[in-house]
């Protein structure tokens, strides 16, 4: 799949809600249930990151539920790639862009939303046939002042910006042209996780949906 391929799968993505949320999960087994509390609150396009061992099986887990768009996140690697795409992600998040990781997802055919930090490495992504990107970390590197600068001579990118985005600066963020959806953690901490509490996750959930109407 070629990256303008990728990129066009990615902004159907991110059009489906404002907020993706950016999930650490440590127990599996929860996972069918913090699916069904995001999808069920209208976030249906869901990151677990590739941080924890849980986090593959976690994917697998959620792979087949109705409704949901599943990626790894925290993709540093042409073997994290492949490992994602064989779990069942269908795309996958990366806080940089190498190009073993651009062959790899090509080769796999999984869409990517690769990461940016400046204008030249955004520049070099939009050369490689990418036009959705990740700022990453958004907020320590100039958050939505930076992203409003970047419009001018980059108008034909568009970025999710995740890193420090609070359900505070979210509207901030996509009030933007560049920016169709952000990447939030806020959603589901991993306190709430532990106690199980997907009623509260799922109000979390309603609430970021709202969030740039």
């Amino acid at each position: 799949m070629p990256p303008e391929t990728q990129s066009a799968r990615m902004r159907q993505l991110c059009a489906l809600a404002p907020v993706i949320p950016v999930l650490v999960i440590t127990d599996a087994g929860t996972a069918p249930d913090l699916g069904r509390a995001l999808v069920a609150g209208g976030l249906p396009v869901l990151e677990v990151t590739l941080r924890s061992d849980a986090a593959l099986p976690a994917i697998r887990a959620l792979s087949g539920l109705k409704g949901a768009h599943v990626g790894a996140g925290t993709v540093l690697s042409a073997d994290d790639v492949a490992r994602g795409k064989d779990a069942g992600a269908t795309f996958a998040v990366s806080p940089g862009l190498t190009d073993a990781i651009a062959r790899a997802a090509e080769d796999a055919g999984l869409p990517l939303l690769p990461g940016a930090a400046t204008a030249s490495e955004a520049m070099r992504a939009r050369d490689l046939g990418y036009d959705m990107l990740k700022l990453f970390p958004a907020e320590a590197i100039g958050g939505a002042a930076l992203l409003k600068a970047l419009h001018g001579p980059l108008p034909q990118l568009s970025f999710c910006p995740t890193g420090g985005i609070t359900v505070e600066n979210a509207p901030r963020y996509l009030a933007l042209p560049n920016v169709p959806c952000v990447g939030g953690s806020w959603i589901a901490p991993e306190a709430d996780q532990r106690a199980r509490d997907w009623p509260a996750i799922e109000a979390r959930a309603r609430a970021a949906a709202k969030l740039g109407q």
